[in-house]
């Protein structure tokens, strides 16, 4: 399975967790984080898991793709 991570911008506080994780996927320089890129999956489950507000969901990349 590949995932791609979608912010929920209602639960996103900044607190940068998932940048730390994965800066080329994660930019938290605005008013909430967006998604700027893409990595494994397992680097993705690791960012999701440590945001504090879980704002990131996961789901599967055909999903979002198409």
């Amino acid at each position: 399975m590949t995932l791609r991570p979608v912010i929920d911008p209602g639960a996103c506080a900044l607190h940068g967790d998932c940048a730390d994780i994965a800066p080329d996927v994660f930019d938290v320089s605005g008013d909430v984080a967006v998604v700027i890129g893409d990595a494994p999956d397992d680097l993705l489950r690791e960012a999701a898991d440590a945001c504090p507000s879980g704002a990131i969901l996961l789901v599967e990349a055909a999903t979002v793709d198409g």
